[in-house]
């Protein structure tokens, strides 16, 4: 029997990267003939980054091997600051050519044998400009989608209107929200409203150029694989049968159900956490956590401890250190624990009620059955976890395609509107009372919501079993990716 190889180029960060290896388990354990080789590419040396990259050396090194492809100088970080988008974009420009180098190498080795043969790339979303190095070696060349059917709609939207209007989007009047007519995208139901489209839609710094780059390679790839199932996107996925795009593979809830390693999290702050929801009541903790990246400010947290304080719910709350000084009237203001953003006497008020930690074990603790809610910022990996373990989320997006991941998920009435149009940076301040009611709704042991994403859930398990609609998707497309070589 001979083997295939695949060649994986993720994108450096934990919500590229993770989702892209355990595809690929997903893929050895579903065919003995496939082999892969990651391409690992560094942003900068982060602790996860280094503690994950050296996880996949334990993994099955007869069938999975990871090369370090050779780092190059960064963009500017101001460009960072200023576009996430473009930075990245330029980031993966730079490293086409070690990218091209890397795969040539592993060509020349595999022409030698003749067991095995190289089928061709997967590329994250940011590296579908490498599909020029497949084409150009003479291999397909796969776009592996982290998020959900619906960010795809908006891809192939972007990449039609662009055509028409050639520049960034205009953030909508919020003293005129009526005149937005929302935007017809593929995959939605319904228009869709300017105010939860993607930050970069709107960014005159980059990242809406650098984006629509991305986004027009996608039509030279062939086929489009994306962490996503059946049963929850139903209609979206059916929208892109039709001929005109390339062939689709849903193949999720592809999630890491161990939590990634942190190196914020120890095994002690672990079991401290673990021990105390095990002393809860089963369903009655509401779990608040925004992300790697997700932070609030003094006055916002100071609002959230008031609304979890009137909810009267069981709470544990991931609350993240601000990277950077934080300003006020009086200056810059270095906080050195959260503690100290918290309003005067709430830790005594609460007292066993709640848990207040930096960093938490997230897949852990939605798994956990003390946990009955989740307020979450709505990363698409954060929402499969979610539905995978039946949580209901209560929608507060701060980030990348945040608004629009809470935007499909309100539509499809699995989670708890709280905000859709949120967006970290910028003056706007969550209530406590809006804090206090989402968090009431979502804990409802006999709301709808609850009901919905109980039953989502099963689906979600089904869809990965032998026989389920990701795992023969799965299949399909490792026999059509077989086909092609």
């Amino acid at each position: 029997m001979k083997k295939v190889e695949l060649i994986f180029v993720p994108t450096p960060g934990a919500g590229h990267l993770a989702p892209a290896v355990e595809f690929v388990k997903r893929l050895i354990h579903h065919d003995d003939r496939i082999l892969v080789t990651i391409l690992s590419i560094e942003l900068h040396s982060s602790g996860f980054a280094d503690a994950y990259t050296e996880s996949l050396a334990t993994l099955q090194p007869d069938r999975i091997q990871v090369i370090q492809v050779s780092r190059v100088d960064p963009p500017p970080l101001h460009l960072w600051t200023l576009a996430p988008e473009a930075f990245i974009y330029a980031l993966i420009q730079s490293y086409i050519p070690h990218v091209r180098n890397a795969v040539t190498n592993i060509l020349s080795m595999k022409s030698t044998s003749d067991s095995t043969r190289v089928a061709g790339l997967v590329l994250d979303l940011f590296c579908s400009p490498m599909v020029d190095v497949a084409t150009e070696l003479g291999l397909s060349s796969y776009i592996y989608l982290t998020s959900n059917a619906s960010f795809f709609g908006l891809v192939l939207y972007l990449q039609a209107l662009h055509r028409q209007i050639s520049s960034e989007f205009e953030y909508p009047n919020p003293e005129n929200p009526n005149k937005d007519l929302g935007h017809l995208i593929p995959g939605f139901a319904n228009p869709v409203p300017s105010c939860v489209l993607p930050s970069f839609m709107f960014n005159k710094h980059g990242s809406y150029t650098a984006f629509v780059k991305i986004a027009e390679r996608f039509k030279d790839a062939k086929g489009i694989v994306i962490n996503t199932f059946e049963e929850l996107e139903t209609y979206a996925l059916s929208c892109f049968v039709n001929g005109q795009n390339p062939p689709i593979y849903p193949v999720g809830p592809v999630i890491h159900l161990d939590s990634l390693p942190h190196p914020e999290l120890d095994q002690l702050q672990r079991d401290r956490i673990m021990k105390w929801l095990d002393n809860q009541p089963e369903s009655s903790v509401v779990f608040l956590c925004f992300g790697s990246h997700g932070c609030h400010g003094p006055p916002q947290v100071k609002e959230i401890a008031l609304g979890l304080e009137q909810s009267g719910q069981r709470f544990l709350w991931s609350l993240h250190m601000p990277e950077t000084p934080l300003n006020d009237a009086a200056g810059a203001v270095h906080y050195k624990n959260p503690e100290e953003m918290l309003p005067e006497g709430f830790l005594e008020r609460i007292q066993e009620r709640g848990m207040i930690c930096r960093w938490a074990p997230q897949v852990d603790v939605l798994g956990h059955k003390a946990v009955g809610g989740f307020v979450s910022h709505c990363g698409w990996n954060s929402i499969l976890e979610s539905l995978w373990h039946g949580v209901p989320i209560v929608t507060w997006p701060i980030y990348a395609e945040q608004q629009l991941n809470a935007y499909m998920m309100k539509e499809v009435g699995l989670a708890v509107e709280l905000r859709l149009d949120y967006r970290g940076g910028t003056s706007d301040i969550v209530k406590a009372e809006e804090i206090e009611e989402g968090v009431r709704q979502v804990m409802d042991a006999g709301s709808e919501v609850r009901k919905k994403v109980k039953e989502m859930a099963e689906m979600a398990r089904k869809a990965v079993m032998n026989g389920g609609s990701s795992f023969n998707s799965i299949g399909r497309f490792i026999e059509d990716m077989i086909a092609k070589t």
